[in-house]
């Protein structure tokens, strides 16, 4: 099946405004990501659409500069080619089961070991919804079971996760710590020993994956109740140490899921827990705990991704075993960003070693690194929730998410200019009327007022843009016409430069900032580098928290905690 005419159309669009914008250099994924954006009905065609975007990008590239931006303006306005924007979800959200309005209770259960990030928008956004759909509940139930050495509570992060709900505008209806819930998971155990399925193993933690791989019982499965009911109490009762022994579920050996087969149930641990310390000894496994807690809580309907499905079967087994009819299951498939690399775990060394600025870095991708970088949590609920309850696997590039936020920010963010890597460019016969000009602040929105930006005759020019014209002629953005030097662009010292007209040419055209009142500007990079350079004096007037475009770089957030007036101006990069 092909693709309909018109995505080539818009694929064709794209290609163009992305090569002027790029002075030829259309790029393939920021395309692919806005006609994936602006329209969930070919994400499932995805590489379908990215072979057609990169044969309009071939042909788009290889046509002169001045054709593509005849081609471009034949187009006429954006509105001839832009498709209608998806419904505020997006994706499709199925009736849950058996559900009535206002008696819904959901649960979230997240492991308190780090911020909130993208990858767990899902478990949030589509609780969320479905409490909104329904007028039901959500407890926010902290999975603080003991843990291991390796990946362990600590106090800080329950609070930190309370935050980032609030800051996604969730507000848990009731919340609870497994920590506080210890004892209520003995009398369960102690009814999966009376049903007979359950047995105490001392087997050494090799022997018993040998023998689950096998399919092999060991001599303890043959245990009486009363020898079970036995090794369960010397377990509560200190009797073992932490690995000597675990109560497993008996389950079918031959199970084609060797993780199926006799799973464990409860072990021991002599880790300091952040809440209770060492008051218990005896901690349920995970999925044990949720098949007691979402009976005890009263969760209706449980929503989570599909890599649990193992979880869902102990709870379903368990539930049939002690005639419980417990809650429906709702799953939904991985959602990876593919420019973000979360980690919690390594996001975790890296804020303890301080070589991550806290879990707000970009690199951490969590919750609170978004914010920093200007992308608003209305942004990032309408992009996970436009994929809706899908069961499928996605990996979509960051773009489709930073499409969304440009549609909320756009309108009202002032541009500014700024020159990373900057060389001074001082220009020969310079006109002396040209002290300063005035620039919209938005190209397209003249509610948003203009500004006065200082001009020559010195300037500041991005290194990058010097290189490789020696010689040429080039456009100072809404500016004047320059000659270059013939000599390459070194790595030390000044250009000069010669004046040659005021035409608007189509020649390329260069971002600059005149060297008067030029200000001081760090921008703080997605994979936590630094660039400096000089923005426009206009950036003196930035405020705390403040969203900006940098022309031809990408909208930028003023730091929080900036003292207006200081230098450097600090700004974080948000996205194109």
């Amino acid at each position: 099946m092909t693709l309909p005419p018109e995505v080539h159309g818009r694929a064709y669009r794209l290609a163009l405004e992305n090569a002027v914008a790029h002075d030829g250099e259309a790029r393939v994924d920021p395309i692919l990501a806005r006609l994936l954006a602006t329209d969930p009905a070919l994400r499932r065609r995805a590489e379908e659409v990215r072979d057609l975007v990169s044969e309009v990008v071939a042909e788009v590239r290889s046509l002169p500069g001045p054709e593509r931006v005849d081609r471009l303006a034949s187009l006429g306005g954006p509105e001839a080619t832009r498709p209608k924007e998806a419904p505020s979800t997006g994706g499709e959200f199925p009736e849950l089961e058996g559900a009535e309005r206002g008696k819904v209770v959901l649960r979230l259960a997240p492991f308190p070991s780090g911020a909130l990030h993208i990858g767990h928008g899902r478990m949030i956004f589509i609780n969320q919804y479905y409490r909104e759909r329904y007028g039901g509940k959500i407890l926010l139930v902290f999975d603080d079971t003991v843990g291991s050495e390796e990946k362990r509570v600590e106090t800080e992060f329950f609070g930190l996760i309370e935050e980032d709900l609030r800051s996604a505008g969730l507000t848990p209806d009731a919340v609870y710590y497994k920590s506080d819930r210890i004892p209520l998971f003995y009398p369960w155990a102690r009814r999966v020993i009376d049903a007979g399925a359950a047995y105490v193993c001392t087997c050494p933690a090799e022997t018993l994956r040998a023998n689950r791989a096998a399919g092999v019982a060991c001599g303890h499965r043959s245990q009486t109740h009363d020898a079970t009911v036995s090794e369960w109490e010397k377990m509560l009762g200190n009797g073992y140490g932490p690995g000597e022994a675990v109560l497993r579920l008996k389950t079918d050996l031959q199970d084609p899921d060797p993780a199926f087969r006799d799973r464990v149930l409860m072990r021991i641990s002599d880790l300091d827990h952040p809440r209770v310390g060492t008051k218990y000894r005896v901690w349920p496994m995970l999925e044990f705990s949720w098949a007691v807690d979402d009976i005890e809580l009263g969760v209706t309907h449980v929503l989570r991704g599909k890599d649990l499905v193992i979880e869902d079967r102990m709870q379903r087994y368990i539930w049939d075993l002690l005639g419980i009819r417990g809650p429906p299951f709702g799953h939904w498939g991985i959602l990876r960003v593919r420019e973000a690399k979360v980690s919690k775990s390594k996001s975790y060394r890296e804020v303890k070693s301080g070589e991550y600025d806290g879990w707000a870095d970009p690199r951490t991708w969590s919750f609170r690194s978004l914010e920093r970088r200007g992308i608003s949590m209305d942004a990032t609920r309408a992009f996970v929730l436009s994929f809706g309850m899908s069961l499928s696997d996605i990996e979509v590039p960051a773009e489709t998410l930073y499409a969304e936020n440009r549609k909320r920010i756009d309108a009202t963010t002032v541009r500014r200019a700024f020159v990373a890597d900057p060389v001074r460019v001082d220009v020969d016969e310079y006109p002396a009327d040209l002290g300063s000009v005035r620039l919209a602040n938005h190209p397209d929105l003249p509610a948003l007022g203009d500004r006065d930006a200082p001009a020559g005759p010195s300037f500041y020019l991005a290194r990058r843009d010097l290189v490789g014209r020696a010689g040429a002629e080039v456009r100072l953005k809404d500016l004047i016409n320059i000659h270059l030097p013939d000599e390459p662009v070194g790595l030390a010292g000044e250009v000069r430069a010669r004046f040659t007209s005021r035409e608007n040419k189509r020649i390329p055209r260069l971002q600059w900032v005149g060297t008067e009142g030029a200000y001081p500007v760090d921008v703080l990079g997605v994979e936590g580098e630094h660039t400096r350079g000089w923005g426009e004096a206009a950036l003196a007037a930035a405020q705390p928290g403040q969203i900006l475009q940098f022309e031809r770089v990408g909208f930028v957030r003023v730091e929080s905690d900036w003292v207006p007036g200081s230098n450097p101006l600090r700004v974080v990069y948000g996205h194109p």
